[in-house]
């Protein structure tokens, strides 16, 4: 279920690509989707929440970040700070009333980021693999001394993934910026209902994340669900039924 998409266009130029999904009714609070680093809005996630939201009625926004599928923009200058700020141009721009931010590694950071700059929009939360604050644990754990090294000196480097099939562009700036962004660093101001998936067999982004950020989230109603044979992606069946599941949960609490 792909689609041509529709473009808004920011104040400086660069066009972000989207597609939406009507909402049957204004009763109830849309959705909107922020894939993880090097996806896009076509992703399984994506589309399989877009086409769970058109069966039950729930508008949706999926859209491609800056420097990701066929939004403008390199990917070597895209930034935690970009990415908020365009999901925010979003929400703003394509949306009305409450709505869901359902975010996907490190969508999930860029979610709690836009969450807490648009607190009385956010009317609920639903992360996958959630990745606040990786940039520090790249640096810390996946970056050799000589990655290390040439990120110091020459401002990027290229790193593998056991997701793409090769290496993509770590810059100075994106790690900066990143620390700029961190969240786990004090109390998270976020009190809508949240719903946190994470596979415990995710060698990418370990699950403990999860439990990391649901511990500084000031409101209560938050759970989370340990897939114990689940991986990074997320991207099964039974996972995206987990995922919409989840969905169904935080909008049933949602009064509008």
């Amino acid at each position: 279920m792909t689609s041509d998409p529709s473009y808004l266009r920011r104040s400086d130029g660069a066009t972000i690509a989207y597609d939406v999904v009507a909402p049957a009714s204004m009763s109830l609070p849309g959705v909107v989707f922020l894939h993880g680093l090097m996806s896009d809005r076509n992703g399984t996630k994506a589309l399989a929440l877009a086409d769970h939201c058109r069966r039950k009625g729930y508008g949706c926004v999926r859209f491609d970040m800056f420097g990701h599928g066929v939004s403008s923009g390199r990917f070597e200058d895209g930034t935690i700070s970009r990415w908020t700020a365009d999901t925010i141009a979003v929400l703003d721009e394509l949306t009305q009333g409450p709505q869901i931010l359902v975010g996907s590694s490190m969508g999930g950071w860029v979610m709690v980021r836009t969450a807490l700059a648009r607190a009385a929009r956010i009317a609920g939360m639903v992360g996958i693999a959630v990745a606040p604050d990786f940039t520090d644990d790249m640096m810390a754990r996946e970056l050799t001394a000589a990655q290390r090294s040439e990120l110091a000196s020459k401002g990027i480097v290229h790193v593998q993934s056991d997701y793409e099939t090769g290496p993509y562009p770590i810059t100075r700036n994106f790690v900066d910026d990143g620390r700029r962004n961190f969240v786990l660093t004090g109390p998270v101001a976020v009190s809508c209902p949240v719903r946190l998936l994470h596979g415990q067999r995710d060698t990418v982004v370990p699950y403990q994340k999860s439990l990391s950020l649901a511990e500084k989230m000031s409101g209560d109603n938050v759970h989370i669900l340990l897939i114990k044979d689940g991986d990074h992606r997320l991207s099964r069946p039974q996972d995206l039924a987990q995922l919409c599941g989840a969905l169904d949960d935080v909008i049933s609490q949602v009064r509008i």
